[in-house]
């Protein structure tokens, strides 16, 4: 399976060409969804459609534990700047490194320092 990345509506849509310069399909979810649409709407679309969740957001980890899902993988980053430029290689380097991982339902909190890893179900 290729890595499919949706990228939440709290981070911005200059993540996408980022994200495809690495050959990963990326969508943002306003080009596909309601800008307003609840979390669980989002995470059940990312599942469907085997999609990762590229977020900002707290809630979807929250959500994950929770209900104990298996999926989908969720990359959270954390940090005052979540811009591509200071994040993208930290970013990238998560994605590659745990790439198998992200397939089969994982947990992956980023900041500029450090890195935090779960796997699902938590």
């Amino acid at each position: 399976m290729s890595i499919r990345i949706l990228v939440d509506m709290n981070l911005s849509p200059d993540w996408i060409d980022e994200l495809i310069k690495q050959g990963w399909q990326s969508v943002h979810w306003s080009a596909i969804g309601d800008p307003k649409a609840p979390d669980r709407e989002i995470m059940d679309w990312a599942r469907a459609n085997h999609h990762i969740i590229f977020t900002h957001d707290l809630d979807f980890g929250t959500m994950l534990a929770l209900t104990h899902a298996k999926g989908p993988s969720v990359i959270q980053v954390r940090g005052l700047d979540v811009l591509p430029k200071p994040l993208s290689p930290i970013v990238v380097a998560a994605i590659k490194q745990y790439e198998s991982d992200l397939e089969n339902g994982i947990l992956i909190v980023i900041d500029e320092e450090k890195m935090r890893v779960r796997l699902l179900p938590i």
